[in-house]
């Protein structure tokens, strides 16, 4: 049950979050660009567009800084686990090298709007670093780190890692960064904001058609664009289907309280599964270890809670923390070849429509990137990075993975106060979950994108699509 679980439910970045609210669109209005999601693609790309002089309008379902950017560990940093020694075998050398180029850029590019935009997000310097266990993982850090050396970027090899357990070795990225993602989205949204730009919250988007170029329908308004960004994390809508080229996964990430804002000299992330991921960061009460534990396919697993206990039991097998404060979910979307799909997907049959998705949970740079791209392309102008995103580019048939429901139940006796399972009456499955009050909620167990089975998240409380 949920109140088992340690941690208040939500972002420890956003707890505490004082910003201001947007509007949401009511009746019709006109834009160049249209940019439907306000997280770190969709306020990149409208504020690079802004800065180039583009009328820009964005339309955000919810609330700025609460959705993926706003979960994510919130590294700025190019040093990607081990990508760079893949790249170059796999893809070679050249797009290697524009994928190490593209992030280092994003990351200069969120350094230099923090400055200009005087952006008050906890942004600090820190060293990134994978860490081994296994002595004979030894070479794979020192091959990446080469791999990356050969490409420009500052990479070392250390015989350990600066944390409460052994390590077998380290490779260090020097002069990487940490911040708070929701407030620098907030950061974002002001200075888009002051430039003359449309932004609208509350305002999910009902309707992508095309018009006299393209038209965006919400509940109470309308906007008329000739160029639409997709920044959704998923896909919603695009010439070219992304659900089977993309994989969605899960993350489970906790925060706990401790008397030591230094408790890490640096950010880290595992080589091993199951994958930890480690940051300090802060939240109104005060410093916080922030954690992550290993991915796992969305809606096909049917115990996500234990997922936090374990994460839990592990944080104080070797850290001196208190309570656990805060606890999330968040949601990214992995590609065959670790690189994200940004651009036009088809720009003969659908010109002017922009999309950005599958980050393979590195979006920080990645997202800047993308929306420097879009930006780019939207204005006419030549990008290298064009051929390295292409969300065109041939994938493979079997890389996706669907999944069956992790919560078929006999009878809804087997349901018990806040939980839920998928019953079959009558040819049909439903979805039930039961409160703590004992009363049932009943939804069909269709999901609405393609008519999967769904699977009760229960630590969420939500249904997951598997």
């Amino acid at each position: 049950m949920d109140a088992e679980l340690p941690g208040a439910v939500g972002s420890c970045w956003t707890a505490g979050l004082s910003a201001p609210r947007y509007p949401s669109l009511q009746g019709s209005i006109h834009a160049e660009t249209v940019v439907i999601g306000a997280g770190i693609v969709g306020l990149t790309t409208a504020l690079r567009l802004r800065e180039e002089g583009h009328e820009v309008a964005v339309v955000e379902a919810l609330d700025i800084g609460g959705q993926v950017t706003g979960r994510s560990t919130a590294k700025i940093t190019t040093q990607h686990r081990l990508i760079y020694r893949q790249l170059i075998e796999l893809r070679g050398r050249a797009l290697a090298q524009d994928y190490a180029d593209a992030n280092q850029a994003g990351c200069d590019l969120i350094r230099g709007w923090v400055d200009r935009h005087s952006i008050a997000c906890d942004l600090q310097d820190r060293d990134a670093f994978v860490y081994t266990r296994d002595p004979d993982r030894r070479n794979d850090i020192e091959a990446e780190a080469a791999a990356a050396r050969s490409l420009g970027l500052e990479a070392t090899v250390l015989d350990r890692a600066f944390l409460p357990f052994e390590t077998a070795a380290a490779l260090r990225f020097p002069g990487q960064a940490q911040f708070n993602p929701a407030r620098y989205l907030h950061g974002l949204a002001r200075a888009f904001v002051k430039s003359g730009g449309l932004l609208f919250e509350r305002s999910r988007a009902r309707l992508i058609d095309e018009a006299s170029r393209w038209r965006v329908v919400t509940d109470n308004g309308t906007v008329h664009a000739e160029n639409i960004v997709i920044a959704t994390n998923m896909t919603v809508k695009s010439p070219l289907g992304m659900a089977r080229r993309t994989q969605p996964r899960m993350h489970v990430a906790m925060a706990f309280r401790t008397d030591d804002a230094h408790l890490l000299d640096g950010m880290f992330i595992s080589l091993e599964e199951p994958s930890r991921s480690l940051r300090t960061g802060s939240d109104t009460d005060g410093p916080l270890l922030v954690v992550l534990g290993p991915r796992f396919n969305t809606g096909q697993d049917g115990d996500v809670a234990s997922r936090f206990r374990e994460l839990e039991t592990w944080v104080r097998g070797y850290f001196d923390v208190g309570s656990a404060a805060w606890r999330w979910c968040n949601e990214d979307y992995d590609t065959p070849d670790r690189i994200a799909y940004v651009g036009e997907p088809d720009a003969r049959k659908a010109p002017g429509f922009y999309i950005a998705t599958g980050f393979n949970a590195w979006g920080i740079s990645n997202g800047t990137a993308a929306g420097m791209l879009i930006c780019d392309l939207v204005a006419g102008q030549r990008s290298r990075w064009k051929a390295l995103y292409d969300p065109a580019r041939p994938a493979p048939d079997d890389f996706h993975r669907d999944g069956d429901s992790q919560s078929i139940v006999a009878s809804t006796d087997e349901i018990a106060p806040g939980h839920g399972g998928v019953i079959e009456k009558d040819g049909e499955k439903i979805a039930v979950c039961r409160d703590a009050q004992g009363g049932l909620h009943v939804l069909s167990a269709k999901c609405t994108h393609k008519g999967c089975t769904v699977t009760w998240n229960n630590a969420d409380r939500t249904w997951d699509c598997p």
